[in-house]
């Protein structure tokens, strides 16, 4: 388990919790597989479909465009719009879609990152820089939330109470 003591800078009451265990690895224990590529799949008329069947083509393309071919300029003009977007949809009071470019941007770190594009320094500088937007991202749905006074929230009560 993982306990989430705070999200997006914001502490949770109650603490919540996370089963961290992947359907993935679920499946290779029910399974008793040791690779997620011996996966069943499904099987039809035809065999056995593995996981491996289904997705090891698209790894082997996409960690050869992680690692060897995303253009690097391109990412970090990527990551410069995905922060200002944002910025501008959480202006805006759409928390939800400034979240979405939240994770691009995200997503296009890590492209960075393993392209080895960014120093030890400026790595930092790019995790604070998601960081502080996920903080706002999450402080503007709080705010959203807040002002339609937490419907769900009632919901809750009311199924926890009886």
């Amino acid at each position: 388990f993982t306990y989430f003591q705070q999200v997006g800078g914001l502490d949770c009451r109650p603490v919540t919790g996370e089963i961290t265990y992947g359907l993935e690895r679920i499946a290779m224990y029910l399974q008793g597989v040791e690779s997620i590529y011996d996966l069943v799949w499904t099987e039809g008329p035809q065999g056995t479909v593995t996981y491996g069947d289904v997705f090891h083509q698209n790894e082997v393309e996409q960690s050869a465009y992680n690692f060897e071919h995303a253009d690097v300029d391109y990412l970090f003009g990527q990551f410069d719009q995905c922060e200002k977007e944002s910025r501008k949809l959480i202006e805006l009071g759409l928390p939800l879609p400034a979240y979405e470019q939240v994770l691009q941007a995200s997503h296009t770190f890590n492209l960075l990152d393993a392209r080895h594009a960014i120093s030890v320094t400026e790595r930092q500088r790019y995790i604070l820089r998601v960081r502080g937007l996920a903080r706002d991202v999450a402080q503007a749905y709080y705010d959203a939330r807040e002002r339609l006074g937490f419907p769900m929230l009632e919901s809750a009560k009311e199924a926890a109470n009886g």
